[in-house]
This record gives structure tokens, sequence and C-alpha cells, in this order.
């Protein structure tokens, strides 16, 4: 049975969110709030974390397209290429943001994501993460959770998302009622830049 922790501080203390941690360095999967809608994730170095979640997503890691969540700016060094100047402008000016980016990756990504030559990043704004993400030994892997009901697409209530999921997941972090509008997703690997999603970021370009 999973457990449902409701955090509602904008300074969380590190000591709520330590169970959270521990679930995750154990290989657990987590729900939990973003600056937009409440996403799904694990850690991205934890082989069988990875494979469950593949599972319950009916995905391939190495193709899906999934976004790696950081903690800030420097933390991308081990993941993501050198940028130009015009690409690392631009994403200090987003990130932290409700902005999902797409970058080249580094030459040696771990596995499973080794074969991809592009990487999804985001670095939230959500307090709850601002705390969490860096008391963890590796970046989460997340995906947008999608409601059952077409109509509405992305639940918003932290309970009834609770009620769909507890039997899968073993952890999820409450800030109360998540927005229904997800992160805007821009392909900074072209020429010229691709608007992939509108969201709830405006687009700069």
């Amino acid at each position: 049975m999973a457990d449902f922790i409701s955090i509602y501080s904008d300074n969380p203390n590190p000591k709520d969110l330590q169970q959270a941690v521990e679930v995750l360095e154990k290989g657990g999967i987590i729900i939990f709030p973003t600056n937009t809608v409440y996403g799904l994730g694990c850690l991205s170095n934890h082989p069988q974390a990875l494979d469950r979640f593949a599972k319950l997503k009916g995905i391939k890691l190495e193709y899906a397209p999934l976004s790696f969540i950081f903690p800030d700016i420097r933390s991308l060094t081990p993941y993501v290429a050198p940028m130009n100047s015009q690409v690392f402008k631009l994403v200090k000016c987003l990130l932290p943001g409700p902005y999902a980016l797409i970058l080249e990756a580094a030459p040696k990504l771990p596995k499973p994501f080794q074969k991809r030559k592009k990487i999804g990043i985001r670095i939230s704004e959500h307090p709850v993460l601002k705390v969490l993400l860096p008391m963890l030994s590796a970046p989460l892997i997340t995906s947008s959770l999608h409601d059952p009901d077409e109509i509405l697409d992305y639940t918003t209530d932290p309970e009834t998302l609770f009620e769909q999921w507890e039997t899968k997941i073993d952890l999820m972090l409450s800030a109360g009622y998540g927005s229904n509008i997800p992160s805007t997703v821009l392909d900074l690997t072209t020429t010229p830049f691709e608007v992939i999603r509108e969201g709830a970021g405006e687009v700069p370009f």
C-alpha cells in the first residue's frame, strides 16, 4: 500500500521529505507536484525502478519522450552536450520554469539512455522539488499523469490521483490541487527552434 504525504509549506522541511528520498533510493516510484501538472517519477540511476516505470507507462525507455528533472542548471553538465551561447542564454532565461527543453545529449548517458542523441530536461520552481531533488543521488525520470477521462486530460485533485495510482506506486507527495496545463515543450536542437507543445510557459520565439 502506497503512502500519502501532504506538504503545503512554501519552504518544506527536508525531514518531511526524507521518506520520499528513502523510497526513491530503494527503487520506488512516486507521484510528486511540479509547477505544472503532477508527475510520476523514479531515480534515473536505478535499473529496477526504471524497468518498473517502463512497464507502468507501457514504454521503452530508450526512445520514449521522457524528461529528466534536475535541481539546477549546474547539474545538467553530465547529461547535456556543451551548448552554444544562444541555447545557453535561452536555457538560463526559461529555467526554472514551466518548460521541458529538448537538448543535445552528452556522449555518455547512463544506461538505458545511452542511445539517445537528445534529452528532455526540466527544472521546476515548485518548493517541494527544490528541496527534494538536491537530496537525491541522481535526477528523476518523469512523465506527466494523464487522466483516463480524455476530456479532463490531467487530474488536478491529488486524492483522486492517489486513488487511481495507489496500487502501482510507493508514495505520493501532495501539495494540494495541481494545474491541468502541462509544460511547454521546446526543441532547442533544431534550427530554427521548434515548439513541440504549447503549455503553461509562454513561447519565447
